[in-house]
């Protein structure tokens, strides 16, 4: 078994081969110093407000409804019940019977008969009420927009979901990633792809495609600071790789990429994906940087969060006191870069016991301890929107408060976030003190007791566990190929 080492149409230059359905195009829409960031830890794996619950069922046909494929050269089966006899005109006969005619379905379509029937569930359990048991956990509460329709599609998703990884492609550039690191999240969730009961190795049983790119790994082995065009080689590089996946394969000219998916934690991963328009316009694509601005769209692309895993585990992470222990109540420290940060400290830093911002702490002071101690976690935006200090307010029973702007929270179609967090603009910051001093006491232990109830989606485990982050970032992958319907496919 593999072994995580630091976790312990259109081909765009050639022609993907085989007859296929006509095509019809679909309708969707940095940080280089960060580096430093990830250099202790280059330890690889050692071994080769939009919500799809509702839309899904919006495109559901009935179980009993057989897709119908307008394709050219169709096969047909044809049966007829008897051989045609002239009749006699003595005899009195019957209107002749029609002959039935069987269609050989392929494999394609059985597959979106499936998808079609996990639709009808997922609907059923939102518009009923009816909720099915479930010995691990039973999703519940204000923090779900709807928890019987995330469930009834979470269970759908581990009956039916199968995901074909490539092989293609070498060390450390394809099929690695960092386990340590503010990017640990894209060689942790390589990792577990690849050795996860989701995976089929037949490609004609997959639902999407995985691309085991590391955007971070092309950053830290091919980007050249010293170049003009450092773009170039980075972004060529995922142009090569698609060349030959989709020349080798028909499946990424099948749907113009729509059924792939690619995941980067790094802050460039959205400027490297526009190396390829389809991968930019088509493809799920899963971010931590989930920048509006930047063109990520809510309804195809998937957020997902930036975990900091100083060790590699969640180790010595988790729990905190209970609220009335928590002395502080906001902190925040960390580095002057950005756009909101300076404001942040501009108003704040040093200046107010009880809004603890800091640049640096003071020596011996724990920055985990200080979180532990706080009842808000100050998350500003630095260079991009996506930080870890969201997930480090979560870990540590500290209710996180979002200063960013063009943000979509991680796994914001499922989960309602202003149920567990606070949401404060960032021309507000002036006023952080005042919005946070009038949340009363009974409101904030609802809003603590919500973020440890959801802390379950944000924890990154060794062996995966139902509901952690690995098997949310799929359900999240799988609600966008529930709506999402394949080029050349048309359902009467």
């Amino acid at each position: 078994m593999k072994i995580c080492s630091s976790c312990s149409g259109k081909n765009i230059s050639g022609d993907g081969g085989g007859e296929r359905p006509e095509l019809v195009a679909v309708a969707v829409n940095g940080g280089a110093d960060r580096e430093e960031a990830i250099l202790e830890d280059y330890s690889f794996n050692s071994s080769n407000s939009f919500s799809p619950l509702t839309a899904e069922a919006d495109q559901e046909f009935q179980e009993n409804q057989k897709p119908i494929i307008t394709q050219k050269n169709e096969t047909f089966n044809i049966s007829l019940e008897k051989p045609h006899e002239l009749p006699s005109l003595n005899e009195t006969h019957a209107l002749p019977i029609e002959p039935k005619i069987k269609k050989k379905f392929t494999n394609l379509e059985k597959l979106e008969v499936k998808l079609g029937k996990a639709r009808a569930a997922i609907k059923e359990a939102a518009m009923s009420g009816n909720q099915t048991d479930d010995s691990d956990y039973v999703p519940s509460g204000p923090m779900y927009w709807n928890a019987k329709a995330f469930h009834r599609s979470y269970l759908e998703m581990e009956k039916e979901f199968k995901v074909f990884v490539y092989e293609e492609g070498e060390q450390p550039i394809f099929h690695n990633g960092p386990c340590k690191s503010i990017y640990a999240m894209e060689g942790n969730f390589i990792y577990q792809m690849e050795t996860s009961k989701f995976r089929t190795r037949d490609p004609e049983k997959a639902h999407v495609f995985f691309l085991p790119i590391s955007v971070t790994s092309i950053v830290h082995f091919i980007y050249d600071r010293n170049s003009r065009e450092h773009w170039n080689p980075m972004k060529q590089t995922v142009t090569d790789y698609i060349n030959l996946v989709s020349g080798k394969y028909p499946y990424w000219n099948r749907s113009l990429g729509a059924d792939h998916f690619m995941l980067a934690c790094h802050d460039w991963g959205p400027e490297i994906s526009k190396a390829v328009p389809e991968l930019f316009k088509n493809s799920i694509r899963a971010l931590c940087n989930a920048n509006t601005s930047e063109g990520f769209k809510p309804s195809k692309d998937v957020s997902f969060p930036e975990i900091l895993l100083p060790g590699g585990t969640m180790n010595g992470l988790i729990g905190g006191p209970s609220p009335s222990r928590r002395s502080i109540l906001a902190f925040f420290a960390g580095g002057l870069h950005g756009p909101i940060r300076p404001i942040l400290l501009e108003h704040w830093e040093n200046k107010d016991d009880d809004i603890q911002v800091h640049r640096y702490l003071p020596k011996g002071v724990s920055y985990y301890g200080m979180l532990r101690n706080s009842k808000f976690c100050l998350c500003p935006s630095g260079y991009e929107v996506a930080s870890p200090r969201m997930v480090e307010a979560l870990y540590t029973g500290c209710v996180p408060v979002l200063l960013k702007d063009h943000y979509v929270p991680p796994f914001s179609d499922v989960l309602n976030w202003k149920s567990f967090s606070v949401e404060v603009p960032v021309d507000r910051i002036p006023d952080l003190k005042k919005i946070l001093a009038g949340i009363s006491t009974r409101q904030y232990i609802r809003l603590q007791r919500r973020g440890k109830q959801v802390r379950r989606h944000f924890e990154v485990n060794m062996i995966p566990q139902r509901y952690d982050v690995f098997h949310m970032i799929l359900h999240s992958v799988w609600l966008r190929r529930l709506n999402m319907g394949l080029h050349g496919l048309e359902y009467l």
